[in-house]
């Protein structure tokens, strides 16, 4: 089992309680639909799980596959330096299906962002260095393809159907649990 090289951080996406007992990591990719798939697996994970759980999203675009991936991050990281990342987020996984520069343009729009700023930081690259750490994180720690989910610090190498996750992340909190007694 491979474990997360790059520890969660301030610098990180965090969603949810940063003090949970259980912190879940995705290493994603936007236009990968294995993570479109997994979405709403972790949306109903956070709704069940409430504060006993944070999430982490990383970015892992695979550039070879998926052509939209890398610009997709980059526009939820334009997002997140203006305080929007999770609702881009969700934007981005919501309209996988129809990339575009149209689409991204769109999307900013709709989160009261500046089109202009975005085009400009996309074509200028401002967020690829962030973009690129994320997977280079991921690459260190084992991750080769999307999405690789981590639950507090070590790869979860089962499914990533709600059973297989809950099952998972029960397992860590019934062990949490114990070790208090």
């Amino acid at each position: 089992m491979s474990a997360l090289s790059i520890p969660v951080s301030a610098e990180d996406h965090i969603q949810g309680n940063p003090t949970a007992e259980c912190t879940l990591v995705e290493y994603g990719d936007y236009q990968c639909p294995f993570c479109g798939q997994a979405y709403p697996i972790v949306k109903k994970l956070q709704k069940r799980l409430g504060k006993r759980l944070s999430f982490v999203f990383r970015n892992f675009p695979l550039t070879q596959l998926h052509p939209w991936a890398e610009p997709a991050a980059e526009v939820a990281e334009f997002a997140a330096a203006n305080g929007k990342f999770w609702q881009m987020h969700d934007l981005l996984f919501e309209n996988q299906a129809h990339f575009s520069n149209a689409l991204f343009v769109e999307l900013s729009e709709d989160l009261d962002l500046l089109p202009s700023q975005l085009q400009t930081a996309v074509s200028e690259g401002t967020y690829r260095p962030r973009v690129r750490a994320d997977f280079s994180g991921g690459v260190r720690s084992g991750v080769n393809g999307t999405p690789t989910f981590f639950i507090n610090g070590h790869r979860h190498d089962g499914s990533f159907d709600l059973d297989s996750l809950s099952e998972a992340i029960d397992q860590i909190l019934s062990q949490r649990t114990h070790a208090k007694r």
